[in-house]
């Protein structure tokens, strides 16, 4: 039997052509996917397939004895009958949120188990070993690409029935509903399948699909690229291409582990046909490959709300991306390039930089200045417990910044930050006007600097290795005990800055439904930067000529850190003498 000798659909070019006994079918796979779909509240992984006529869901068959791969089929909606817009009394979707630190334990040991495996690589080891750690590698990654995607596509039937998704990127969201909505214009007919059709065309899938493995690190190539581990320096110059002005944005994703994540954003440029944004922004690189750019027009009217998935009412216009090949990008150079995106073109100036350059604590060799200068001559300087720019940047903050989605952790514009910088080292009688005009991210970058150019980490040097060790021991009162123990031994400024920064994180992290920041984002965001070590303490090899090969092992290294600020952040009350917690207020005195 053939499947529908009818056909369905006009136009559109082909990616796959279905052929059957019978004669030459018609139907033509567009794109296909692993996806997470939302079943009754569990997340299911499905790969999803879109022909020219229909939306097919299929379930990867578990092989047994070496069997070929095979398909189950789960559902499908003719395109004529899909919509994304469900009745008015369809239920609100609601998603199970998996909790950031489960999210990050699966990372540590991912980092872990990858570490190991390449360990047991160049010593030999028998196979046995390095498959057994293979299956738990597998086992891990497998958990996370169910539980790390959070973005919704929701689609509906005829009968109202809905069908939702888990995505990790707004890119990649957007990129399913605009093929969907382009194929719906070219098709003329509905296509219903019997079940010996669907059986068929679920069969068929074998050999038709685009994507062949899991995303999983077990199913890359040998000699495939571990990706970029770093910063990125991305200036965004302007656009142009544009038909009528617009208030426009853009946002920045790049991967890790397997997944794009939301890293920067522009502000909005008003109603321009050629904005000239020239904003530079830091994004942080953990084994990635790929940069996007989305293109946002700003949608100020509260009322006008897109009311499919719950999604923001801003409408893309546009979309792009960039392979970030290490080759190219290991030169210290600015690398123009342009981002061509629906008849927008896009502007770039993009430069990496390898970590054992990028996280260099220098020396303190300046007299003045606040900027790389040693927190205990800069308290001692100013007559005061907490430093000035430290007192001035969380005022700002507390004032107009902690409704902000991705305080800390959305990049400001880096020439703003480069100015507050400036204007604090120079003590500019007019630093508290400056921060008042500009964007609040541009002061929680400021901050986040100060604290990463310190000579020495607020944590010291001395005392990182016990912080390490403290926060790995299993009991749990012997663990309380060596912490506050350490925390206590700090310098009296590092402490006192610390435990205020502390109640102030705690307070963004009190409007995590509104700034999506959580005590465990805080701690990612913050934890390297309070405890890196210096140079001399740190793991980074000294030969900067020898390849970055060490992902894993920063990754690991970085996780530590964050789990010692997280523990902090997460205990009730920490019992500090009263002469050091009353010293917190904004006192000048010695």
């Amino acid at each position: 039997m053939s499947i529908s000798s009818t056909p369905v659909c006009s136009g559109g070019d082909s990616v796959d052509v279905v052929l059957m006994e019978g004669g030459q079918e018609n139907r033509q796979l567009l794109r296909d996917s692993f996806v997470v779909e939302l079943v009754e509240g569990a997340r299911k992984l499905r790969h999803v397939f879109l022909f020219s006529d229909l939306l097919l869901c299929a379930k990867l068959k578990k092989q047994i004895g070496g069997k070929n791969q095979q398909y189950d089929s789960k559902w499908y909606i003719p395109l004529t009958e899909l919509t994304f817009q469900g009745p008015e009394e369809a239920e609100p979707l609601t998603i199970p949120q998996v909790p950031d630190e489960e999210l990050d334990a699966m990372r540590v040991k991912i980092s872990h188990l990858r570490s190991e495996i390449q360990r047991e690589k160049r010593a030999n080891k028998g196979s046995k070993v390095i498959d057994r750690l293979r299956k738990k590698l597998f086992e891990q990654e497998s958990m996370l690409l169910l539980m790390a995607p959070s973005l919704p596509i929701r689609v509906y039937n005829k009968n109202g029935k809905s069908y939702s998704f888990l995505i990790s990127s707004d890119y990649e969201r957007a990129e399913w509903r605009e093929i969907m909505k382009e194929q719906q214009k070219k098709c003329l007919k509905t296509s219903s399948l019997t079940s010996m059709e669907l059986q068929m065309l679920t069969s068929s899938c074998v050999k038709l699909q685009t994507v062949h493995h899991i995303p999983l690190s077990i199913n890359k190539e040998e000699d495939e690229s571990p990706g970029l581990h770093g910063f990125l320096n991305v200036i965004v110059h302007s656009a142009s291409g544009l038909k009528q002005s617009l208030n426009l944005y853009c946002t920045m994703e790049v991967d890790s582990f397997g997944f794009f994540s939301n890293k920067a954003k522009t502000r909005v440029y008003r109603y321009t046909t050629e904005p000239k944004w020239n904003e530079e922004f830091e994004i942080d690189l953990e084994g990635s490959q790929t940069l996007r750019l989305l293109c946002y027009e700003k949608c100020y009217n509260k009322t006008k709300q897109n009311k499919e998935d719950g999604e923001s009412s801003d409408r893309i216009m546009g979309k792009g991306q960039i392979q970030l090949d290490p080759a190219s990008l290991q030169g210290k150079d600015w690398q123009r390039t342009v981002i061509p995106m629906n008849g927008i073109e896009v502007k770039l100036s993009i430069k990496f930089t390898t970590r054992e350059f990028s996280l260099q604590r220098m020396p303190s060799r300046k007299p003045m200045g606040v900027f790389g200068v040693k927190i205990s001559t800069v308290t001692k300087r100013e007559r005061s417990k907490v430093p000035y720019i430290v007192r001035q940047c969380l005022e700002e903050i507390e004032r107009r910044g902690m409704e902000e989605v991705g305080i800390y952790r959305v990049s400001g514009v880096a020439t703003d930050i480069q100015a507050l910088k400036t204007a604090f080292d120079t003590n500019h009688k007019d630093v508290s006007v400056m921060m008042s005009e500009m964007d609040v991210n541009a002061i929680a970058g400021t901050l986040k600097l100060y604290f990463r150019e310190l000579p020495e980490p607020l944590f010291t040097d001395d005392l990182y290795p016990n912080f390490a060790g403290g926060i790995n021991l299993s009991d749990s009162v012997a663990k309380e005990s060596c912490m506050l123990n350490l925390l206590l031994s700090l310098p009296e400024p590092n402490l006192v800055t610390f435990l205020f920064l502390l109640d102030h994180m705690k307070r963004v992290a009190d409007k995590e439904s509104i700034n999506k920041m959580s005590l465990h984002n805080l701690a990612t965001v913050f934890g390297p930067t309070l405890l890196r070590p210096s140079e001399k303490d740190s793991k980074i090899p000294a030969n900067p000529t020898q390849p970055i090969s060490m992902g894993d092992s920063w990754s690991l290294e970085v996780m530590a850190q964050v789990q010692v600020l997280l523990y902090f952040l997460q205990l009730e009350t920490i019992p500090t003498p009263d002469s050091k917690r009353q010293s917190i207020l904004f006192s000048t005195e010695v």
